[in-house]
Parts: C-alpha cells; structure tokens; sequence
C-alpha cells in the first residue's frame, strides 16, 4: 500500500501548529492515540498492582501489555523487556551491576560514535572497578566506523563492548554485526544504543548480536522513557543494587519503586500505531511492525533524497555514511548554525543546533562552529517540511 503521510499526520495534533518539526532525534511528537492511552490508564480505576481489584488489574494489564509490546518490536520475549526512566538511566544501572565482578587488568571498549549515555556510565564503571578503557573509533571524513580500531580494541580481557547502532548526531549506522562477533569471539558483552536507529530501522536484537539493547519510546511517538531488552537468562546472572524487599524475579528485579502504569500505556499504544501505519492482514504485530517500519524507512529515504538535493551547494553535510537514517548534521561556512536556528525558527522550522549529548563525535569532528544544525526526518515529515528548511536556509544564507 501506498504512504499516506497526509493520512498519519492527522493522528498528531501538534502538527496543527504549522511547525515543521526536524528534531525527531531528540524526541518525535506524539500521535492522539498515545495520549489518549495515558489519559485513560491515568485517571483509572488505577492503583498498586494486583489481581484483586479491577483498579489493580489495570495496572497488571499495563504493565503485561507494556511487555508484550517491546517485546514485538525489539524481538525479546516479553520477560526480557524493563522500564526504565530513560536509556540513561538503564546504562547506569546496567554498567553497575555489570560491573560488579570487574577487576584490575580487565577492560572495557566504547565507541567515539555515540552518545555519551553509550560512554559515561561505561568510563566511570570502568574507573570505579580499575579496568582499562579502549575506544573504537570512526574516520570524520566519511563517518564510517574504523573495524580495525575495534580489532585492535578488543581482546581476550574485553568483558564488554559498548556501541551505537546508528549516532544520533550524523546518523551513521556502524556495523553492529561485525563488532558482535569480534565481542563473543573474546567472550564479551555486547550493549547496543538503538535509541536513535529504533526510530527509523525495523529491530532485531538477535539479529545485530546484541546481548542488551535500550531504546527510547519517545524517539518513536510514544511518552518518555526508556527500553532495555535481553535474553532472560542473561538477565538472571546480573544483579543490581535493589530494595531488601523488592523482587528477585526477572525483568522486575531491574525495576526499581512503583512503575509509572501510564507512561506504560502509552509506551504501548505507540507500538501499536507504529504497527498499524501499513499493516497486512492476518499478520502478527511483529510482522506488521516490520512492514510499517520498511515503509517510514522508504518514505524518510526519499525524503532525504529532496532534501541532500535541495542543500547541494548550501551547507557542509557531516552525515556522510553509506549505511545511515536521515539525519543531517550540518555547519555552514562563514556562518554561525546557532544564528540559522534562530532564523528558522522565527519561520517555524524547528532545526536545532547543537552538540547533542554526542560528546565524543561532536569532538571528533573538530568542527569549526561551537554547535551543528541538525535535521532528522521522522514518519509525519511531508515534502512541504522539507521544502521550507531548504527554502529557509536559502534566505538565511543570503541575509
């Protein structure tokens, strides 16, 4: 069936607003249906889960389906999945309790692609364990990742390996699959951030050869949170620091106080409209998420298509990878991005600058602004939008 972006965005109120949003990356807005199930989860009848009352149930339910959902859509069972505030906060938590039987002379790998929640909770880790830190590298020029540096990064002392499986800064989409099976071929972990890549790639946490993955629902029209999902039995061997009474059982020994039944709500219904953006019939929600997900990849490839075209000439683009989602960084010579920020969003076109959290690759690019302007795509993103950022930046430049 054919892309009906008018259709889709008729689900988002925001979009009313005449803003046309760019900064997907840094959190997508948010279709009716999601609101609608925090509303009606919110105002109940809701209360601590059980199976007594009809208001327990329904936190039971939430939390179920929640499960049930990013299960479908990252390929875990559902007692892989845990909440948690934020892929920030999972990292944390994961790395302590991974890093629990660390030692001297032990080492940890991490990538100068990502995202520093991808870096900081691994260094620090690492610095409170005394194990060594190496880094995987990526060439500025193309934003390719160098798998001789990850060759060279990891050895028989490797207990883990932490990268991205697409940078939210230029996009690029490392080869995930190759550094896995450097990773178990040393005997260590592998943790993706697919924060970014689950916003625009159908997920498959076996098939990149991760051992945890995060993600963020609100990269993905869904409410803010975060998404670690794992085998199970891997789950069982970890053991993070937990309230005396708190459960053992997995995921929820890894879910710390009263969960947010609300924000699980939604979190699903997100799911669910990603699965019906072009279903098929008589398919599950997997294959109907696969099949809405190869569609928003389709429809955001062509847009960046339009939109590589319309800045030839214009903007120095730092998302040069072959494998990359639509995502633009670029800086403008002889121009400050900060300043075309601002002009464009006076026009409203929200294109904002800055560095992102990507605190390594920002600094590996060397680049000669203090910020870079960057527009990502997202499943509501029309033509119209990108003729106005393209048009808008024209005017801008000629100021």
């Amino acid at each position: 069936m054919a892309y009906d972006v008018e259709a889709l965005r008729a689900h988002f109120p925001a979009l009313r607003d005449g803003v046309a949003y760019f900064d997907g990356p840094g959190g997508t807005q948010t279709p009716r249906e999601v609101g609608e199930a925090v509303a009606a989860t919110l105002t109940g009848p809701l209360s601590n889960r059980g199976l007594t009352s009809a208001s327990q149930r329904n936190a039971d339910r939430a939390v179920v389906e929640f499960r049930e959902a990013y299960g479908d859509l990252l390929g875990v069972p559902p007692t892989g999945v845990v909440h948690g505030r934020s892929a920030t906060q999972l990292t944390y938590d994961l790395s302590r309790a991974i890093a629990k039987t660390w030692r001297a002379g032990d080492e940890v790998v991490v990538s100068r692609l990502d995202h520093d929640c991808n870096v900081r909770p691994w260094v620090q880790a690492a610095q409170a364990a005394g194990a060594t830190v190496r880094w995987i590298d990526f060439e500025p020029g193309t934003g390719e990742v160098d798998l001789d540096s990850a060759r060279a990064a990891i050895t028989g002392r490797t207990r883990v390996v932490a990268v991205t499986a697409a940078s939210n800064l230029i996009g690029t989409e490392p080869p995930v699959r190759a550094i896995a099976d450097l990773a178990h071929a040393a005997g260590a972990l592998l943790y993706v951030d697919a924060v970014h890549y689950a916003a625009h790639s159908f997920v498959d946490v076996a098939g990149l050869g991760a051992d945890l993955l995060v993600c963020s629902p609100y990269k993905l029209l869904g409410p803010h949170c975060g998404v670690l999902a794992a085998a199970p039995g891997l789950l069982e061997t970890l053991w993070p620091d937990k309230l005396a009474p708190a459960t053992d059982a997995v995921p929820e020994r890894f879910e710390h106080g009263t969960l947010p039944y609300e924000i699980l709500a939604g979190a699903t219904a997100a799911v669910d409209f990603l699965a019906g953006i072009a279903p098929g019939a008589g398919q599950t929600r997997r294959d109907r998420l696969r099949n809405s997900l190869e569609a928003v990849e389709e429809h955001e490839r062509r847009l960046l298509g339009e939109l590589d075209a319309g800045l030839a000439g214009m903007a120095t683009n730092h998302s040069r990878a072959a494998e990359r989602t639509p995502t633009l960084l670029l800086t403008l010579p002889g121009r400050r991005t900060w300043d075309a920020f601002q002009f464009l969003a006076r026009r409203d076109v929200l294109a904002p600058a800055g560095s992102f959290y990507a605190f390594e690759p920002f600094r590996r690019l060397a680049l000669d602004d203090e910020h870079g302007l960057r527009l990502g795509l997202a499943p509501y993103t029309n033509d119209d939008d990108v003729a106005r950022v393209v048009d808008g930046l024209r005017e801008f430049l000629r100021g």
